[in-house]
């Protein structure tokens, strides 16, 4: 278990959004109100046994995936580069969200593919690199140890993940891994629930800085920053 911080930069619709909001309902936590007595939220018992993972990671969408800060970085220095990218990018059409199924979970995907987003999430992989600090032999070893293949396994040494560059896929998760046979009923659940709000459509108009303060931690936002040409949040 390690005290140090890990960070990661993520998407996420501003903490007022109804996407926000009901998700936060779905998963039984509101990332952006951890240092409120009500960041939990009282939840269903059912839906609390499938949502562990997204619960503690937050409503979100990776674009570059949790790290240690490298030796010599600070987190100051990130939110500063972070500052700087925003200022000089553009921020990118997402369209509309729809419910589906990736590996066994459940998440908001979007409909249409773009190559504005990919290009854009391999550019913030590559920006923010040298803030991240290598995985060490064990973490680097367990992750290996996962079924990936040789593209997956050279991204992860490389990386720190295996889902970057032409693996990525843009994707918001709402479950953890789920058997076969209870898909079918969650799928019901969860578009009853997310497809008004998921055929809205939606803009990548900001980067979310988001905080795990020690190994075991619930991740929480720390500092969200608005593309130059969005209104801030």
């Amino acid at each position: 278990m390690s005290s140090e911080p890990r960070y990661a930069i993520y998407y996420t619709p501003p903490a007022e959004d109804e996407l926000t909001q009901t998700a936060a309902r779905w998963l039984g936590r509101d990332a952006f109100r951890s240092d409120s007595p009500d960041a939990l939220i009282e939840r269903d018992t059912e839906v609390g046994a499938i949502t562990t993972a997204p619960r503690r990671y937050g409503f979100h969408a990776t674009l570059k995936a949790p790290f240690r800060l490298a030796a010599g970085r600070n987190v100051a220095e990130l939110e500063e580069a972070l500052a700087r990218f925003v200022e000089v990018n553009e921020p990118c059409q997402l369209g509309e969200f729809k419910v589906d199924v990736m590996d066994g979970f459940f998440a908001l995907v979007p409909i249409r593919p773009s190559p504005m987003l990919q290009s854009l999430a391999s550019m913030i992989v590559d920006e923010f690199e040298p803030f991240r600090a290598p995985l060490t032999e064990s973490e680097l070893q367990r992750r290996l140890s996962n079924g990936l293949d040789t593209i997956g396994a050279a991204y992860t040494s490389g990386w720190g993940y295996p889902y970057v560059f032409d693996r990525f896929r843009f994707h918001m998760t709402l479950t953890d891994r789920l058997p076969v046979a209870d898909q079918a009923k969650i799928r019901l659940r969860l578009e009853a629930i997310f497809s008004a709000l998921a055929t809205r459509g939606y803009t990548l108009d900001a980067l979310t800085l988001f905080e795990q303060a020690q190994s075991g931690a619930d991740f929480v936002v720390r500092s969200r920053f608005a593309f130059k040409e969005c209104t801030a949040t």
